[in-house]
């Protein structure tokens, strides 16, 4: 009889993929799971509990906040201060990073970053959402507060990241530095199931995600792309196929699974481009490499660029090595 490993089986089996922990990683990515499964339950039955539409109110970003945005980050934050394992905590909702300087908190080792509900524009049109973490180590001495230094950290120092979609069915998708492994919820047994064991792009891929509403403010190199991968060529698979929603999450774990390419940017609408390096960009980064493919700002690895501020942009190109990397020739050239 086939065995089916859960996702606290498997974090257990794996305890030497945390080099420094001593099992408050493990307790840590379960919190993460423990979040992800009320945010859910919220997400499941927004339309019966009148929590679908906008608030009024816009973020640190200047975007409309949905009222299941807030509600997610209030979910992780009282999750995470509930529990011991981390000392603070950033969030794309939040101007400032939370500090837990209390008895529980303050011995500490980590710090986690998270957007709470990527892809929330699309709540109202039952379009699949997300939720994206990424995990370091801190800085600052343990037993004070954390800092600003603890947060602005370059994205290879990450210890863990990952993300949960929540579709068709729920998944949990992480990697601590050793490949990265997907896991669905079973709602009948409240647990997540390895579903996807070490994921891997695709030798190959034909799909590409981007906004084309925004091509009048691309870069030549960037519109000479979308123009080659329109292009028909029998022996490259080409035409591509577009594929895009709007939301990172969905758009990326398609693009892992199946092969793409996913790019947003700088010269749109966000000059510098629209995600931000710490929430998003990062995180997708580090999981695109464990993943066997690249991600880049276009000329530079993402995982190498160090932060300046909470809520930093870049430009984020990733996917599949090979589409990657013709994306950067076409951009190069101009």
């Amino acid at each position: 009889m086939e065995r089916h490993v859960t996702l606290g089986e498997f974090i257990i089996e794996n305890q030497k993929d945390f080099p420094y922990a001593k099992g408050e990683l493990s307790a840590l990515l379960s919190s993460i799971k423990l979040a992800g499964k009320l945010v859910n339950q919220q997400i499941n039955k927004a339309g019966l509990a009148e929590i679908l539409g906008k608030i009024g109110k816009q973020n640190i970003q200047g975007e409309n906040q949905a009222k299941l945005d807030l509600i997610a980050n209030d979910i992780f934050i009282d999750t995470f201060r509930n529990r011991g394992e981390v000392c603070g905590l950033g969030s794309e909702e939040l101007e400032d990073f939370i500090v837990f300087d209390d008895d529980i908190h303050r011995e500490a080792k980590y710090i986690v970053l998270i957007d709470p509900l990527d892809g929330s524009s699309n709540i109202d049109v039952d379009i699949t959402v997300g939720t994206i973490f990424s995990i370091y180590r801190r800085i600052s001495k343990e037993g004070s507060p954390v800092t600003s230094e603890d947060f602005l950290q370059p994205g290879r120092n990450q210890v863990a990241a990952g993300y949960i979609i929540y579709g068709t069915s729920t998944i949990l998708v992480y990697t601590s530095g050793n490949g990265v492994n997907g896991f669905t919820f079973d709602p009948g047994i409240g647990s997540f199931f390895l579903s996807h064991p070490n994921i891997k792009f695709p030798k190959k891929g034909n799909t590409y995600s981007i906004n084309e509403g925004n091509y009048i403010h691309f870069p030549k190199g960037i519109k000479k792309y979308i123009k080659w991968v329109q292009e028909l060529d029998e022996n490259e698979n080409r035409p591509f196929t577009s594929r895009y929603t709007g939301s990172l999450v969905a758009d990326f774990h398609r693009n892992m699974l199946l092969g793409g390419i996913y790019l947003y940017p700088e010269g749109t609408t966000s000059p510098h481009g629209k995600l931000r390096l710490l929430y998003e960009s990062n995180p997708m980064a580090f999981l695109t490499e464990q993943a066997g493919g690249k991600a880049t700002d276009g000329s530079k690895r993402i995982l190498d660029i160090t932060p300046k501020e909470l809520h930093q942009r870049v430009p984020l190109i990733c996917g599949n090595r090979e589409m990657v990397e013709k994306a950067e020739k076409f951009l190069k050239e101009g």
